[in-house]
């Protein structure tokens, strides 16, 4: 008979960290779902997450690391491929320094705590500054927008217990990202609205989250931050500012005042073609309130001015007085972080971009934000003193998810060495030198440690209650495998190539400002002989609640951590910033722009935004029957009218052209757009010669998105959403 066994564990699909139930039958994962008994997620999660046996035993799944062999791959042990790899590492940097050698941490991190932080310490290792993230690509304006204005260190207002909140550019009931807490963001929506709450939400579609709130302003895409700066002039102009906590907690806000003065509910409505009475009303509604919060979403950032927008964000949040003050209870505390003292008081704005390493084209520099990976593509092609000639990618799929697809694609096949860690052959695996394969999920142990640290990525994430979980391994890796975690590769190359690194796990934002606690740091040399779960261990040595007591409680547990907000420090001065000059020169650069210019533009009559799909992480599973469901593809979603006026039929093929590049689609019908409006899912498609497969595996948006026009200054991240397109018919 099979040994059959249920027992608790942790998705890591996203940052959430549900709490499930995994069935496992002789080693093999195969069942998740929500767990009951768990007191944060009572029974939920998500497709993604019940559809874990199926990526778990996905047959495309690599059991062994690949080595490329001309034009094919072939099986290589992974110890043999670290020696290989090593080996190629030390040439490279010998003959073209540490900078020759870049890192990219992609979203699949997620699952595995330690591997981000132990690619880091490779790479500072080898004194290499190249390391980029996924940030930059998705929403760094949240980490720029909180240094120029500075962070509250009582924290956010609890959503359960707000009047209001507004949300923009976010549909948080699908990407469990931002505003809404993600653990359980349906049930915790429909709470809050029957006691009252009442949504804003700001989306040029009719979202799942729009189709819930009081009040939904659909705009014309691009123009969120005049929406912004337009809300924040009618709560100004109607005296509706906390002018006490104004008083004693902030600076700037005349040139804030001055800045959106020329931004009127007139002025905002005809531009964003919104009326300008719900403009108002929304306005008036969120400020009258007792209390609430204001968030934006990737499809906010994914225009012009994120970090702009950001800022704008903060700024409303902050004139109405929208934190938790001295006496009230502490939204996050921490649990597997150090135990903090929350105050009543605001930490200043800091340096967030303009220094560290410098990029060799467009001034680009390192950020709070961090690299800007828009930028790192260029940084494989442009020849010279500092190219990148060896590329390590952990967790991420760059053919899929970088803008540009045919620059990146140039770039990655010209360079010397690229290496993945990948559980398949994705399109940026199928274009490397060595494919390490890692174990996954279930077969390493879990912990919620990350979730908690989230908070410091942005206002509105993390878990709202003092929970922590932790998860041993669960599966047994296939029989015949030959997988290693993801952090012990890192590890494995230190020790071929004679170097000590320095694993260190900073507890909070802005580059570990926020600590109150030194951070953990781990030596690892070739001595080192750790498990992940010893790893661990010295993760949480200064947590509030030991590991040891959390992983007591299998299902989870809410613990009782009586954290109330301080009152200020008797000396302290610091103030919160909403008159940033940089960030009001440009809200005085969107007042100027000629808004009325791309109406008239006959040629791109279509605004094309970016979609989050409620199925798929991103790259992750599109092509899984038990996610896509026989629809493998991102489809141009477009509303029924404008399918009609194109003489267009739903099902039909199209081709969507920018002013820079196209791609083939099938356009799908949607009511929810605006009929100005086309929706895409990104991170879809083939290689650039595959286009023909286009009704199997979709088509990649970050095709049609140059790199060097119309990109942000600072994180260089360019326009992914607000693109102007057309949309006509194709043959086949």
């Amino acid at each position: 008979m099979p040994e059959t066994t249920t027992r608790p564990g942790i998705c890591r699909i996203c940052s959430a960290h549900c709490g499930v139930l995994a069935t496992v039958e002789d080693g093999q994962l195969t069942k998740v779902t929500g767990d009951p008994d768990n007191p944060m997620f009572r029974g939920y999660t998500c497709a993604k997450g019940r559809a874990l046996p199926d990526i778990h035993n996905n047959p495309d799944r690599l059991l062994h690391s690949q080595k490329r062999d001309g034009d094919r791959f072939v099986p290589i042990a992974a110890e043999r491929a670290m020696d290989e790899i090593a080996e190629r590492l030390q040439e490279l940097i010998a003959t073209h320094g540490p900078r020759s050698v870049a890192m990219y941490i992609g979203t699949n991190c997620l699952p595995y705590p330690a591997s981000p932080l132990t690619a880091n310490a490779f790479l500072r290792a080898i004194e290499s500054p190249m390391f980029f993230t996924a940030n930059t690509i998705d929403q760094p304006g949240k980490q720029i927008a909180l240094a120029a204005h500075g962070h509250w260190l009582g924290g956010d207002v609890p959503f359960d217990e707000a009047d209001t909140w507004l949300l923009v550019g976010t549909n948080p009931l699908v990407s469990k990202a931002i505003g809404i807490p993600g653990q359980n963001p349906g049930q915790n929506l429909r709470a809050a609205i029957a006691r009252g709450m009442q949504l804003i939400v700001v989306d040029p579609r009719r979202s799942q989250t729009a189709a819930r709130a009081a009040i939904h302003l659909q705009p014309r895409p691009g123009e969120d931050a005049t929406i912004l700066a337009g809300l924040i002039n009618v709560v100004i102009t109607d005296g509706l500012c906390d002018t006490e906590f104004l008083a004693e907690n902030v600076a700037g806000f005349d040139d804030l005042a001055r800045a959106v003065a020329p931004f009127t509910a007139a002025y905002v409505a005809e531009r964003a073609d919104v009326p300008a009475d719900r403009l108002v009303e929304a306005a008036r509604l969120f400020a009258s309130a007792r209390s609430g919060m204001v968030n934006a979403g990737t499809g906010a950032n994914f225009g012009l001015h994120g970090n702009l927008l950001e800022y704008l964000c903060l700024c409303l949040t902050t004139i109405c007085g929208r934190w938790q003050r001295a006496g009230e209870r502490v939204t996050r505390p921490n649990t597997l972080m150090p135990a903090y003292t929350a105050k009543a008081q605001a930490h200043p704005p800091y340096e967030g971009w303009g220094y560290g390493e410098h990029l060799r084209m467009r001034g680009l520099t390192d950020t709070v934000a961090g690299m800007p990976t828009a930028a790192l593509a260029d940084e494989i092609l442009q020849p010279g003193d500092g190219q990148v000639k060896a590329l390590i990618c952990v967790g991420g799929n760059p053919m899929a998810a970088w803008p540009d697809q045919r620059k990146t694609h140039r770039a990655l096949e010209s360079l010397d060495l690229l290496v993945t860690l990948d559980t398949e052959m994705s399109l940026t695996s199928r274009l490397a030198d060595y494919v390490i394969a890692p174990m996954m999920q279930m077969e390493t142990p879990a912990m919620t440690q990350g979730s908690e640290l989230i908070k410091y990525y942005a206002s509105g994430t993390g878990i709202p209650a003092a929970y922590a979980q932790y998860a041993p391994r669960l599966s047994d890796p296939p029989p015949g495998s030959d997988l290693v975690e993801e952090w012990q590769f890192f590890l494995g190359l230190a020790r071929r190539m004679g170097l000590t690194m320095f694993f260190v796990n900073f507890f909070g934002g802005g580059g570990g400002r926020f600590m109150e606690s030194p951070p953990v740091v781990v030596t690892m040399d070739e001595h080192t002989a750790l498990t992940t779960e010893e790893l661990f261990a010295e993760m949480c040595a200064n947590s509030r609640v030991p590991l040891d007591e959390v992983a007591g409680h299998p299902h989870g547990k809410v613990f009782d951590v009586d954290a109330v907000v301080a009152e200020r420090d008797a000396d302290c001065t610091a103030r919160l910033d909403v008159g940033n000059a940089h960030m009001l020169a440009e809200l005085a650069q969107v007042r100027g722009e000629d808004h009325t210019a791309r109406r008239a533009d006959g040629d791109w009559p279509l605004r094309l935004i970016p979609r989050r799909h409620g199925s798929f992480m991103n790259s992750s599973g599109t092509a899984l029957a038990a996610l896509n469901r026989g629809k493998g593809y991102n489809p141009t979603y477009m509303h029924p009218a404008t399918i009609a006026a194109l003489g267009l039929s739903s099902g039909d093929l199209v081709t969507v052209t920018s002013p820079h590049d196209f791609i083939p689609s099938v356009v799908e019908a949607d009511e929810s757009l605006r009929e100005d409006v086309v929706a895409m899912h990104h991170a879809f498609g083939g290689l650039p010669s595959e286009d023909h497969e286009v009704r199997a595996r979709g088509s990649n948006v970050g095709r049609l998105i140059p790199t060097d026009v119309d990109y942000d200054p600072v994180t260089g991240i360019p326009r992914q959403g607000n693109i102007p397109v057309r949309v006509t018919p194709r043959a086949g």
